[in-house]
């Protein structure tokens, strides 16, 4: 891809939004940063790795840094005098890192709210993978064998209700809302595969429209 483009992806759990990330970034040829976003960010904030995916993408449990912060704390520093939970730096730190991938060129990032976090980005593909919940089921019954049929969809449900309240505090947004993303693909319908060639053709017009103004 001759021209900057940033993919980023939302998912519901099961829906193989992962999965899918790691397919478009393989047919457009450009790099996916999802689980070394921690790693980078706790290297950046001088913290254990292991204390960092503890804290990933959950939302700080203080009420009174939540009262003084707003619920919006993207960009804000320690300067109110509070001590600042571990949840909320993590969140800076992986903000600071996401920013620093889009500076380096295309590339496709899972979660973390970076589709607000780059919400400024020129080229930017926002995209919400979705599934239906029979599909969903089907998927995660095959990840954790361990997980009783009756568990399933309770961890969907949990798993869910996290990435929605952590996506919600940190951006004033609502996760899932249609007019938050550029597209909305159900992998039920599609498949893996069939969601991936479908962003990474979106993905190829939007950069051909680019190209044929300039």
């Amino acid at each position: 891809m001759a021209e900057k483009l940033i993919i980023t992806i939302a998912r519901q759990y099961g829906s193989g939004g992962r999965e899918i990330g790691n397919r478009v970034a393989e047919l457009l040829d450009i790099p996916l940063y999802d689980k070394n976003i921690i790693t980078d960010a706790a290297e950046r904030g001088n913290l254990s790795t292991e204390v960092a995916r503890g804290a990933d993408e959950v939302a700080t449990n203080s009420l009174l840094y939540t009262l003084a912060m707003g619920s919006n704390v993207l960009g804000a520093g320690a300067q109110f005098g509070y001590k600042m939970p571990l949840n909320d730096r993590l969140f800076i730190l992986q903000s600071d890192v996401i920013k620093g991938y889009a500076q380096r060129g295309s590339c496709v990032i899972i979660g973390r709210c970076a589709d607000y976090v780059l919400r400024d980005e020129k080229s930017l593909l926002r995209v919400f993978v979705y599934g239906d919940a029979a599909h969903r089921c089907a998927r995660v019954a095959l990840r954790h064998p361990e997980l009783k049929s009756t568990q399933i969809m309770d961890v969907i449900t949990k798993t869910d209700k996290r990435r929605s309240s952590y996506y919600n505090f940190y951006t004033g947004n609502k996760w899932g809302k249609y007019d938050n993303y550029d597209l909305a693909i159900n992998s039920s319908t599609l498949g893996i595969d069939g969601a991936a060639q479908a962003i990474a053709e979106c993905a190829r017009m939007l950069m051909s429209k680019k190209e044929n103004k300039e």
